[in-house]
């Protein structure tokens, strides 16, 4: 327990003497000496130069060493995959992006190709061998069914819904890999990170590639049985048409009201003519920025006005059934609309909801998904690393949600 409150001090302040050691663990200095000795030895923590500028004697410093393990973490969407390799202390060491032309569905093997070669490029880029890797999570939209293994509500990711392709990336990857919903991944960088430190029940909103949610109650991330929990874009709104088949049409009716590919039609609709062409997640942060400034256009204002109000229509459910503290508002087509976007679904939500939770916007803005993956790949490695009682777990080869 010594050993492990140590190891989190480094990590949090950084390079630490061992009199400070001492003082904030409460450890007399003979103590906090044979600690230090035995990380030491163990080769997870190193000595960094000494302390200076200050009256008397100089004092050893001592770090987490860096180099005692690595995670990594992967963000998957249609397009591309992003990875990225971080060590121990969550200073990120290697990225790299492949781009993920379309293949058949249940192209399995084409996937397997497509995680290690993204995986391959950040380990290169990182300048270490895929050994050193101690954890990898992925990130996916929809999730995994614990069940059956399979990937549900994400129709839109060619080649993931292959019965087989756990099984082909567990024999593929040289680590442990655990799999992940993406917006519970931004929850969980935001947790750790961002806008919802300190907070143990809050609602994340997301809107990107989709409309989504994660779920965090009493400090842990709520999943459902069968990993579903969050998936709001299938959520039935007032002022959407019913949609049936939600799972063939890979859309509900809050998707269809406040969705990223809402944001062109609604334009159109209030006589917006200049929409720029491209993906949907980038046109709406572009129409969302543009009617967020001081000098917007009154048909943009008006834009933004329906927006906040198609996202506090689907949000009064949500927190009608969960009374959150928090609702942290995340993805590029909200966040794009700043403060501005904010107060207007803080007020829209106050006419349509009996709790009054605070609303913010989110702070890890520069690629979430990917960050909470490492966080969480860290935090396990964490775990087995800083176990010093020779008890350490050994990887199980594979994860699946839930």
């Amino acid at each position: 327990m010594n050993d492990r409150a140590a190891l989190e001090l480094l990590l949090e302040h950084g390079p630490l003497s061992r009199t400070r050691i001492g003082t904030l663990t409460g450890l007399s200095k003979p103590t906090a000496s044979q600690l230090l000795a035995r990380l030491e030895a163990a080769g997870l923590v190193v000595a960094t130069g000494t302390s200076g500028g200050r009256p008397g004697p100089s004092a050893q410093l001592y770090a987490v060493n860096a180099r005692a393990a690595y995670a990594a973490g992967l963000d998957v969407n249609p397009r591309r995959i992003r990875a990225a390799v971080a060590d121990v202390t969550g200073a990120v060491a290697g990225e790299f992006e492949l781009a993920t032309p379309e293949r058949p569905a249940g192209s399995a093997g084409g996937v397997v190709g497509q995680v290690t070669d993204a995986l391959d490029g950040a380990v290169k880029a990182a300048g270490i061998t895929p050994s050193e890797v101690h954890r990898l999570v992925i990130g996916t939209p929809g999730a995994f069914d614990p069940g059956t293994g399979r990937l549900r509500y994400a129709s839109h990711l060619p080649g993931w819904h292959s019965p087989t392709l756990l099984e082909e990336l567990a024999a593929a990857l040289p680590m442990p890999v655990a799999y992940e919903n993406d917006v519970n991944l931004v929850a969980l960088a935001e947790q750790r990170l961002g806008a919802a430190r300190g907070h143990g029940d809050f609602v994340l909103l997301w809107n990107e590639q989709g409309l989504g949610a994660a779920l965090v109650l009493g400090g842990r991330l709520h999943r459902g049985f069968t990993g579903g929990a969050g998936e709001v874009g299938f959520l039935p709104v007032p002022g959407a048409p019913l949609v049936r088949q939600v799972t063939r049409a890979n859309a509900g009716g809050f998707q269809e009201l406040a969705g990223a590919q809402a944001l062109p039609r609604l334009a159109r609709e209030y006589g917006i003519d200049d929409v720029p062409p491209g993906a949907y997640a980038e046109v709406a942060a572009r129409l969302v920025e543009r009617a967020a400034r001081d000098d917007a256009p009154p048909a943009y204002r008006r834009l933004l006005d329906a927006y906040a109000t198609g996202l506090a229509t689907g949000l009064a459910s949500l927190v009608a059934v969960l009374d959150p503290e928090l609702v942290v508002l995340s993805g590029r087509a909200i966040v794009a609309g700043g403060e501005p976007l904010r107060e207007r679904v803080e007020a829209e939500l106050g006419e349509l909801a009996a709790s009054r939770p605070r609303l913010v916007v989110g702070g890890v803005q520069r690629d979430p998904v990917l960050r909470g993956a490492l966080e969480s790949a860290l935090a396990a490695t964490r775990d087995d690393l800083f176990d010093t009682s020779g008890s350490r777990s050994s990887g199980t080869g594979t994860g699946v949600k839930g």
